[in-house]
């Protein structure tokens, strides 16, 4: 371990809890725009989509939030599989709800194709995180 190393690793994981603080505040913002807006102009069912993209936006923006701090705390959780749940999250969240957004304000049900890979990403996010913390039992 390099003298740089642990400072690069706290840069990571800061910036990773920053992204779930960004990611969680436009959660927010687009369910603002969808409870105010959408809702006047959006079929029920295309609503109900557009719900679900923001409730899996918002709980895995607090998902990279919580890795972050996890990853900060250092030595209960293996930080490399606590990064790669993290991109998993994110990736996740673009695939998921990104494709649920788009899904609600298009009606191209070919998008909804897309979204399974988003889950499948989740998936991996949580497997990789219980690994990490499992893993860091073992420091």
């Amino acid at each position: 371990m390099t003298t740089h190393e642990p400072a690069r690793t706290d840069r990571r994981f800061r910036r990773i809890a920053a992204a779930g603080a960004f990611s969680a505040g436009a959660a927010v913002a687009l369910g603002a725009f969808g409870a105010h807006s959408l809702r006047h102009i959006l079929p029920a069912d295309m609503l109900a989509v557009y719900e679900t993209g923001v409730r899996y936006h918002m709980v895995h923006a607090l998902a990279l939030v919580a890795a972050g701090i996890a990853g900060l705390q250092g030595g209960h959780a293996d930080r490399d599989l606590l990064a790669a749940a993290a991109w998993a999250f994110g990736i996740g969240t673009l695939l998921f709800s990104g494709s649920l957004y788009a899904l609600a304000a298009t009606g191209l049900g070919v998008l909804g194709a897309v979204t399974p890979a988003g889950g499948l990403a989740f998936l991996a996010g949580w497997a990789l995180a219980g690994a990490a913390f499992l893993r860091g039992e073992r420091s």
